[in-house]
């Protein structure tokens, strides 16, 4: 009778132990109180309003009419932010901030920046550069597209193509100083999420990079576009192609100050898999060493991409570089054969020489949609292009519905720590559950707005979350610090920045958030001030401007390495100067760039405090 019964439950034993070990196996090794109480005693920063709630904010959009049903989904991006010196502080003082509650893009002096304040300057299309209620900003770039010492401002938006705002009026910003020019002609409905700015081809000169997200001529917030068959959602979650194209724009400047350059279309490099996908970010970086940008980038609703790039001056070639995968390996944890969610990219040099390693935003909310970050980490030598996710194994797999992120070095110890942004739709009502019953339906049906369920007004989706603090233990894992450091704020995030933007040797961080006020994370830490580094070429107007792509790698006892892509990401556009640390007072190493006259490499030796290394075409490299 007993051995029966025992024979009869055994199967239902084993189950439950087996369960029992595999659940054991998927919790993540915390950090010892501790060492987490020794690691934030490190950090410490002033959380400082940037804006306040505009005359008749609002809380979402006018949409299309088969919107409407939507509208909450459709109103839940917009929020960007760039750092910038507009005023010739020596650091980046001023901030490009869009504010979704009345649609303004903005330039305004960063709290504590020093210099002469300013009233907030909004930049907006006028004249024979068309603009109205069915257009809406979606984010900033600092660049100087004409080369003349000036730094302009690109911003692109849902309803138009990109708009260059032209500096006419270097100095204290003022409405008049900014010249709005289109940057396609004639203008394209384009509804852009992501603009990224680098010398792609390798010709010298900056090119502009534009993600597209819905169809190319859908007019998303038209009230007035009813019945307009462009306007489609994704056809699938996981391998959608039917978003607007991406672009890339080559440029050719003419030598004329206040001047746009030439642009030519060069988006047929991309490839139509890769030029039709729900485009949320873009990150750029040499991972070869020919100073040419290799291209990441990231994916809503299906494979993210990394594209190597072979490019010559004037032709644009790049090559897709997929993942292997491996037994273990779960298909969507390799590179280029993913199904998340790819909405913010960052790469980070954790031992300061070699590869980096790409971290990725993805959706990873638990009891929700529990996807994964990325951690790509190389495991190979530069020019194989092989990166394997470790995110798991590093701590870094978790962290909410996830936008933008970046790295630096905020306690200058030569070691970079990450912050993220979360969070999607504040409200009451959580929609979990309808969304998670859409993930599960038939691809067919999800291109259609009315197969969707409501999202609007007082919905939730995963927005009271707070955004991470990655920082690295010494065990080489990554430990969230935000709630340890009191900046855990259940913001809805989108964009960051990061910027010396006091002056003070620290790094700095602006939030720019949806639907509620932005924030400036002043850097408090008590460690030593670092190097705030700009890596200047001659400009064409008799001043200088970024040498954006340039490398700086330093040797020593700590090792460092970093380069120079402002607008790495989504919706934040960081200083156009790169953070170093200092240890033991002065550094050595090597700054590499390229320009028209082709690749070049100087030593340099720098100590703490603001720096300019003038890049000269004869190779040489001199600290002002």
């Amino acid at each position: 009778m007993v051995q029966t019964v025992l024979r009869k439950s055994l199967p239902a034993v084993v189950a439950v132990l087996l369960c029992g070990t595999l659940g054991f196996l998927t919790i993540r090794p915390g950090i010892a109180a501790g060492e987490a109480e020794r690691l934030a005693g490190r950090y410490a920063f002033q959380s400082v309003a940037l804006n306040s709630a505009p005359a008749g904010a609002r809380t979402e959009r006018v949409v299309a009419p088969g919107l409407q049903r939507i509208r909450g989904w459709i109103s839940a991006v917009g929020a960007a932010v760039a750092l910038t010196d507009l005023r010739g502080l020596g650091h980046a003082g001023d901030v490009c901030l869009v504010d979704p509650r009345d649609d303004k893009v903005t330039l305004r002096p960063a709290p504590q920046s020093g210099g002469t304040s300013y009233a907030p300057v909004e930049l907006r299309p006028s004249g024979a550069v068309r603009y109205d209620a069915t257009m809406a900003p979606m984010g900033c770039v600092p660049a100087d597209l004409d080369e003349d010492g000036d730094t302009d401002i690109l911003v692109y938006y849902w309803g138009r193509s990109p708009v260059a705002f032209l500096n006419t009026a270097p100095g204290v910003p003022s409405a008049a100083g900014f010249t709005a020019t289109e940057l396609v002609q004639p203008m394209q409905v384009w509804n852009s999420t992501a603009l990224n700015v680098a010398d792609v081809d390798g010709d010298g000169h900056l090119d502009v990079l534009v993600g597209n997200y819905f169809p190319d001529g859908a007019k998303v917030l038209d009230p007035a576009a009813a019945g307009d068959s462009r306007m489609q959602m994704q056809h699938s979650m996981s391998m959608a192609r039917n978003a607007g194209v991406n672009r890339i724009l080559l440029g050719r400047p003419s030598g004329a100050r206040d001047t746009l350059p030439a642009f030519t279309d060069a988006s047929d490099a991309f490839g139509d898999d890769v030029a039709r996908s729900w485009t949320l970010a873009f990150g750029l970086q040499d991972l070869t060493g020919d100073l040419l940008p290799e291209i990441y980038v990231a994916n809503d609703f299906g494979p993210d991409f990394l594209l190597a790039n072979e490019s010559t001056p004037g032709a644009v070639r790049l090559r897709a570089v997929p993942g292997t995968r491996t037994l273990t390996m779960p298909k969507s944890k390799v590179l280029g054969h993913d199904s998340f969610k790819g909405m913010g990219v960052t790469f980070t040099y954790p031992d300061g020489t070699g590869l980096p390693m790409m971290m990725v935003s993805n959706i990873t909310d638990e009891f929700a949609l529990q996807e994964s970050n990325f951690a790509f980490v190389p495991t190979g030598p530069p020019g194989e292009l092989a990166f394997r996710d470790d995110s798991e194994d590093l701590g870094l797999a978790r962290s909410g519905w996830a936008w933008d992120v970046k790295s630096g070095d905020f306690d200058n110890d030569g070691v970079d720590e990450m912050l993220q942004a979360t969070g999607f739709l504040k409200g009451e009502r959580d929609r979990w559950p309808q969304l998670q019953e859409l993930a599960m339906g038939n691809d067919d049906l999800l291109d259609l707005a009315g197969a969707w369920p409501n999202f609007g007004p007082g919905d939730d989706l995963s927005g009271h979350q707070h955004n991470p603090f990655w920082v690295r233990t010494a065990q080489g894992r990554y430990a969230d610090l935000a709630p340890a450091i009191g900046i855990d704020q259940p913001d809805v995030t989108r964009g960051l920045a990061l910027g010396d933007v006091n002056g003070d040797g620290r790094l700095d961080a602006v939030v720019a958030n949806q639907w509620e006020n932005s924030r400036v994370l002043l850097n408090r830490s008590a460690g030593p001030p670092g190097i705030d580094l700009e890596l200047a070429l001659p400009a064409a107007g008799g001043g200088t401007r970024p040498a954006v792509g340039a490398q700086v790698e330093l040797t020593g006892a700590v090792r460092q390495k970093t380069q120079l892509y402002p607008a790495n990401g989504h919706a934040g556009a960081s200083a156009s100067r790169v953070h170093l640390a200092a240890p033991g007072g002065t550094v050595t190493g090597t700054v590499t760039w390229r320009d028209g006259a082709g690749r070049h490499q100087a030593p340099i030796s720098l100590t703490a405090g603001r720096h300019t290394l003038l890049l000269s075409p004869d190779g040489t490299a001199v600290t002002r």
